[in-house]
């Protein structure tokens, strides 16, 4: 028996649908976002003028950074304490939605903290506080999912935290509000999309509603991402950030695999985006996982049904059209800094996603795959 949940209670999409805000009930809300891109794009000034339109209280906390870690999280909760919002609104990436997830549960659950979080079985908590999450880009899928990742930086990694509390209430998908996005970062959001579909997509767990989610996503984002990040088509930017929550849907129900569990390690040690480091690992990791009989056959089937000869070199190619770096050492991690860390770098990645691999890992397996996309490898 297995039990499906593919989002909160409503989503909502379509252009200019960050106008559904003006209808909501709730009076007291705790707006959660990054640093500068929702004031910049205009967000945040429509939001102002919603909620005052309509005489609601708010208090705005900004300033979440790429790879939120534990304190990020912790200096808001007092914020939100005074205020006593009845909503929580994030918006902006990953980053801002994952924080506010977590700031959410510690405010609805006094007597978490993040000595405890990992000791306690929080995956059926259910959220008391009303939840809406807006992401302003295309990559993550956190706007659907029960996860939230934060850095523990005292231990050098990214942890994947899981609840059902973490689903938002309600999930808006804007596509206005990518239009803001650099290049790079559509180009690196967009790759942990298609990591997410994949990596969703090859996992043992797959059911038959979430394969074709995961293959619709897939041939989405390859179709749509490279014109997207080119920023030639709105229609583009739109299907990539549809494509991306229904990422996020697949993993959600399924898990994922070595690439994340290699890019938390990453992340978590380096401080690199998350996204910019799994469109690196993907295809290595794709490579490698095909020694297993089932991979291979699905990848074979992906790449029939996308009429290419193989999708792990399509993967490639679409990393060298989105100029992403082919290798740890093209990124610019020094080889003294990445032998020196290695042994510790091979413990973390062995950790969270990489449990999912479809394929079971170890120390000496881990150690070489690292090795190889630190270097640098094109499949012949």
């Amino acid at each position: 028996m297995k039990n499906l949940k593919l989002y909160g209670d409503q989503l909502i999409i379509g252009k200019g649908s960050l106008k559904y805000l003006e209808k909501i009930e709730e009076n007291r809300i705790f707006i959660v976002t990054g640093g500068k891109s929702a004031f910049e794009n205009g967000s945040i000034d429509k939001l102002k003028k919603y909620f005052d339109m309509h005489y609601k209280t708010y208090k705005i906390y900004s300033g979440i950074k790429k790879n939120p870690d534990t304190n990020s999280v912790l200096n808001a909760i007092s914020d939100m304490e005074k205020f006593k919002p009845d909503l929580i609104l994030a918006i902006g990436g990953g980053s801002a939605i994952d924080a506010a997830k977590v700031m959410t549960l510690f405010y609805d659950y006094k007597d978490l903290t993040f000595d405890n979080i990992l000791l306690n079985d929080i995956s059926n908590y259910r959220r008391k506080t009303k939840f809406i999450a807006v992401p302003s880009t295309s990559g993550t899928g956190t706007e659907v999912t029960k996860a939230a990742v934060i850095t523990f930086k005292e231990k050098n990694i990214k942890i994947g935290l899981k609840s059902m509390a973490f689903i938002p209430d309600i999930a808006i998908l804007d596509a206005n509000l990518t239009l803001s996005m650099p290049a790079n970062i559509v180009a690196e959001t967009g790759m942990d999309a298609l990591t997410h579909a994949l990596e969703a997509y090859t996992n043992h767990n797959l059911d038959d509603f979430t394969e074709v989610i995961a293959k619709g996503a897939i041939e989405g984002l390859l179709k749509y991402l490279e014109v997207s990040y080119k920023g030639e088509s709105f229609e583009a930017r739109e299907k990539v950030h549809y494509y991306q929550s229904m990422a996020g849907m697949a993993f959600h129900n399924v898990g994922l695999g070595m690439a994340h569990g290699i890019s938390h390690a990453f992340g978590g040690k380096y401080n690199y985006g998350h996204g910019l480091l799994n469109a690196i690992c993907l295809p290595y990791v794709l490579n490698y996982n095909k020694k297993n009989d089932i991979v291979n056959e699905k990848l074979k089937y992906l790449s029939d049904f996308l009429r290419t000869d193989d999708i792990v070199d399509e993967v490639f190619q679409l990393n060298d059209a989105l100029n992403i770096p082919k290798s740890f050492l093209e990124l610019g991690l020094s080889e003294n800094q990445f032998y020196n860390d290695l042994d510790d770098l091979v413990v973390n990645c062995l950790k969270g996603s990489t449990v999912s691999n479809p394929i079971d890992m170890n120390a000496t397996e881990m150690k070489k795959i690292l090795i190889q996309i630190f270097n640098g490898y094109k499949k012949k």
